[in-house]
């Protein structure tokens, strides 16, 4: 008797950030539509391209109109070779012309939208527009910083890394494929580094840790607790050459 069920096959980006993940840690760039203009994002872009950042990831946490996601995001596939990632905040942030869409859930929410309600309406266009979706387990530190307040989250305390463990063993029997810790956009410090080194010792899955990194020795802080995955955002708009030796130092973990 044949059977009706498929299984889900990783897709094109996904498989190319696994790939490049069984080297050692990766970098990858955010740029946020709502605080740069698109020529300038195309001359960051080309920058950390070409100094080792492994991927852009489009988004912030005010972005509202899908029409400038559209253009942002195709006009950016046009200068780069790298892949481009959807990083969203809600349905409006969804386009068609990206590689991929981290399919997202900020599980310390206590707003029942950003836990499922926008994965739900964003999944018939990711469907009919094809996009891969990569399931992003997502958990905010911090109460101060614009994330933490558009999604109404629980911040973890940094003086409990056993809180983090738990939402972070309960996204990967969930069935997501990739963790991140965020510390929030324009954040003074990164995660801690207890918190990094307790999560990635109890799970298994790629661990993303991203808010707060602007210097060198912040990103080898990141590195040495365990993050195989380093996102920046802020540092891409105020000093690309900053940047570039931040992407050396991540790269100077790879296996050549």
């Amino acid at each position: 008797m044949s059977s009706s069920i498929r299984l889900i096959k990783v897709g094109k980006t996904e498989s190319y950030l696994l790939e490049k993940l069984e080297k050692g840690p990766i970098h990858i760039t955010l740029l946020d539509p709502e605080s740069i203009s698109i020529d300038r994002a195309i001359e960051i872009a080309r920058i950390v391209e070409s100094s080792g950042s492994s991927a852009i990831m489009v988004g912030g946490s005010t972005v509202s109109s899908q029409n400038e996601m559209d253009e942002f995001i195709a006009t950016l596939k046009k200068n780069i070779n790298i892949p481009v990632i959807i990083f969203p905040n809600n349905v409006q942030a969804l386009s068609k012309h990206a590689d991929a869409v981290w399919y997202m859930s900020l599980l310390n929410s206590v707003e029942w939208y950003y836990i499922i309600g926008a994965q739900m309406q964003a999944a018939p266009f990711i469907k009919k527009h094809q996009i891969e979706a990569i399931p992003l387990a997502y958990i905010v530190f911090r109460g101060d910083t614009a994330v933490s307040a558009i999604g109404r989250v629980l911040p973890i305390p940094d003086n409990h890394p056993e809180v983090a463990v738990a939402y972070a063993l309960a996204a990967q029997y969930l069935g997501f494929r990739f963790l991140y810790l965020e510390g929030g956009s324009g954040a003074s410090e990164p995660v801690p580094p207890k918190i990094i080194k307790a999560v990635k010792s109890s799970i298994s899955i790629p661990l993303i840790v991203g808010g707060g990194v602007r210097t060198v020795e912040q990103a080898q802080k990141v590195l040495e607790s365990g993050a195989d995955i380093i996102v920046t955002g802020t540092i891409a708009e105020e000093d690309p050459e900053k940047l570039k030796r931040l992407i050396a130092k991540v790269n100077s973990y790879r296996v050549c």
